[in-house]
């Protein structure tokens, strides 16, 4: 099986990128310092860079395709592509579902004002919606105008809230404070158990550092208290997790060894 893809149950797991880049650490993390960077190698590019992920995930779950997050579009952007070379057709997607209001996560709804997913229904968090749309927010940013205000304006939105049955396979997990309507995904079938991180954590440094909160949370303290409970819970589980900011392709485990908690890649 391909390093890309994943059954959860009955359930198919494809991991999908939009982008690779190398970037400095402190961009999303200004207030760490480079030692202790340096203390994990293998999330470093080079001495000054650290390996990031814009991910995405398709899914196929009780005769639907589903898209989880729709990545930012833009120079060196390739969701599409990745799409078509893994298989995932987009005029077959049913669903694309977003776990919250980012630009890296609605970014390829449109494109020049063409869907990109023409068949699809699109699933938006409540809180986020509201958070977004206020009238002091939503100039701040230059992407919810082209990308989220059209699928209500087309009549393909639908808002939801809590756990919210997406299949029976699929149900949304509130996860708030990276934004208030963030949520992840939980994956249940034949038994089997998988998680869908979504940016309750941005790099695995984040296992052991979990106090640590980027730049981009808009609730820090909320996105701190979430990201821990989340975490601890995961890793008491062994529940196989998908971080679309984690290195290629995201899958892996949270898992303890010693004192140290840290993420293990499959």
């Amino acid at each position: 099986m391909p390093k890309h893809v994943v059954n959860v149950g009955n359930v198919e797991l494809i991991s999908l990128n939009d982008n690779l880049p190398i970037r400095s650490p402190f961009v999303a993390f200004p207030n760490t310092t480079m030692e202790e960077w340096n203390e994990y190698p293998e999330l470093m590019a080079d001495h000054e860079n650290a390996k990031h992920r814009w991910g995405s995930l398709a899914i196929r779950s009780s005769g639907k395709l589903i898209i989880v997050d729709t990545g930012m579009q833009g120079d060196g952007c390739y969701l599409l592509n990745d799409m078509k070379e893994k298989g995932v057709d987009r005029d077959a997607v049913d669903i694309v579902v977003f776990t919250h209001v980012h630009p890296d996560h609605v970014g390829w709804n449109y494109s020049d004002g063409k869907p990109n997913f023409p068949n699809a229904r699109f699933l938006v968090p409540q809180n986020d919606w509201d958070y977004w749309t206020k009238p002091e927010n939503i100039n701040t940013v230059d992407y919810v105008v082209p990308q989220v205000l059209p699928l209500k304006e087309n009549g393909v939105m639908d808002l939801f809230d809590g756990e919210h049955e997406i299949t029976p396979e699929l149900t949304t997990y509130p996860t708030p404070g990276h934004t208030p309507g963030h949520s992840s995904i939980r994956v249940t079938s034949n038994g089997e158990h998988a998680f869908i991180l979504g940016d309750v954590a941005h790099s695995p440094i984040q296992a052991h550092h979990t106090d640590w909160c980027p730049e981009f949370d808009i609730i820090p303290e909320m996105a701190r208290a979430t990201r821990h409970s989340v975490i601890d819970m995961l890793e008491a589980e062994g529940t196989l997790v998908s971080a679309g900011h984690f290195p290629d392709p995201g899958f892996g485990r949270f898992v303890r060894g010693g004192e140290r908690r840290y993420w293990q890649g499959i």
